[in-house]
């Protein structure tokens, strides 16, 4: 049965029809959003007059409140058997807070590896500076080695033809590391680590961690160590008042709260 079967001239007739009228969560808005984008084709073809997702709406997915990482998971990352580029591109996500997409679209020539800083295009198109720590210190002359322009995480293989000369680097001709291929690896990379009870035979079928999780961990260890507000903006959020989200109590912080108060421990005492 053809689109214009199921939906023409204006019709909510067909199957789509059968949907709830208030999707939940962010699965059924995603599905919700392709399926407008379909329609959106078919009627540019001029398959379908009607839009059999009117009256459907968008709720927001309910909050995640476990997306920071616990200290012990940190660790965790922190002793993985991984490249250098790896090594390198996570600590210094986690240590400045950034986007993931701002971090990989440094350039050698951008660093101030004395000053542990970076200038950086963030979201919006400022130019900002970008902080990091003795870890991402210690680890970035080796990974830049001799090179003294271009992007600054490269993929292991030569550029391919058409790549744009500004995420080519001129020294070794590799690419700029993209945001999917670097999703990629640390998903990979941290599905044991995500989920400690699994067997390693089981690796193909679980889920491992995404790199905004880095940045909302920094931000939250921060709040969690008495960081002022006007300090956690150093994350470049456009607004102050959407730091809130980082100002609540991690895993940790709450474990210890309860081990402190814990009955048991007071009678040891």
């Amino acid at each position: 049965m053809s689109p214009r079967t199921r939906a023409g001239h204006g019709s909510r007739a067909g199957p789509l029809s059968a949907r709830p009228s208030r999707p939940r969560g962010r699965p059924c808005s995603r599905k919700l959003s392709i399926t407008r984008q379909a329609i959106g084709w078919w009627q540019r073809q001029g398959r379908i007059e009607g839009d059999p997702t009117i009256g459907i709406e968008r709720r927001p997915a309910p909050p995640d409140r476990t997306k920071a990482l616990a200290e012990n998971q940190i660790a965790a990352l922190w002793r993985l058997d991984v490249a250098l580029r790896e090594k390198t591109q996570w600590k210094m996500l986690y240590e400045s807070a950034a986007r993931a997409d701002e971090v990989l679209c440094l350039n050698v020539e951008d660093l101030y590896p004395h000053d542990k800083r970076g200038r950086i295009t963030a979201k919006g198109g400022a130019t900002e500076w970008l902080h990091w720590q003795s870890g991402t210190a210690q680890l970035l002359p080796r990974l830049i080695a001799r090179r003294t322009r271009g992007p600054l995480f490269l993929t292991d293989r030569k550029a391919p033809a058409g790549t744009s000369t500004l995420d080519v680097c001129p020294e070794t001709g590799r690419a700029r590391l993209s945001y999917r291929r670097a999703e990629e690896i640390f998903e990979e990379n941290t599905r044991l680590p995500a989920n400690p009870l699994a067997s390693p035979d089981d690796i193909e079928d679980l889920d491992g961690w995404t790199l905004h999780r880095l940045r909302h961990s920094a931000l939250t260890h921060d709040a969690e160590d008495g960081t002022s507000t006007p300090m956690l903006a150093r994350s470049r959020h456009a607004s102050v008042r959407s730091l809130e989200r980082y100002a609540r109590l991690g895993v940790d912080a709450v474990a210890r709260h309860g081990a402190e108060r814990d009955p048991a421990v007071r009678r040891r005492r």
